[in-house]
């Protein structure tokens, strides 16, 4: 795929990885030496390889030998601002889902079985948006950039989350996450605080 995608680099020799994966982490171990060590020899000892925790052994790598912390520009960092009737989604993963890799529908850690199409609410929020536990409501993006997103069909449960707040599972509600809602540095998609709002269905 990334042969397909990407323009030729003489630097990559996508066949050759793909042919051999051992080749690839050769790459990797070269690219971060302390990290993956022997990779290729490590790789196949039972149980793994540890690749270590300096920060569990109090050794810091910064100038100063401490540990260092960086504030925010601003207090909300979410990249909006609250709202009447705008909340606040959080994209999450159920106990049987890898990345975006779904094995199943029943998400023991939350109680949840059959089904994914769910929109988890604080009870507080339910009241005031006078709404009950089963009922139906569609999430539709708020970012303000005038673009239509929207998730129909969610079954709203009551959930122990804090006022303001909704989740929701993903890969279902990437939709509702802009393009330019994204860490600043990374460039990660921000789908722990979606602004959304909420509309039950008819």
């Amino acid at each position: 795929m990334a042969k397909a995608t990407l323009a030729p680099n003489p630097k990559v020799d996508w066949d050759e990885w793909a042919g051999d994966y051992a080749t690839v982490r050769d790459a990797i171990e070269a690219t971060y030496p302390e990290l993956f060590k022997d990779f290729n020899a490590r790789m196949f000892t039972p149980g793994g390889f540890w690749k270590g925790n300096d920060a569990a052994h109090r050794q810091w790598k910064t100038e100063s030998g401490k540990a260092e912390f960086n504030l925010p520009a601003g207090l909300n960092a979410a990249g909006f601002d609250d709202a009447e009737g705008r909340y606040r989604l959080m994209t999450l993963r159920s106990n049987d889902q890898f990345n975006t890799t779904i094995y199943g529908y029943h998400d023991r850690f939350r109680g949840i079985k059959g089904t994914r199409e769910v929109v988890l609410m604080n009870e507080g929020d339910m009241a005031k948006a006078k709404l009950a536990e089963g009922d139906t409501v569609s999430l539709i993006g708020d970012s303000g950039d005038n673009s239509q997103r929207r998730v129909d069909g969610l079954r709203v449960v009551r959930y122990d989350i804090p006022a303001g707040c909704l989740g929701a599972y993903y890969p279902e509600c990437n939709v509702l996450i802009p393009l330019a809602h994204h860490a600043l540095e990374s460039h990660v998609p921000a789908g722990k605080s979606v602004p959304v709002r909420l509309e039950k269905a008819r």
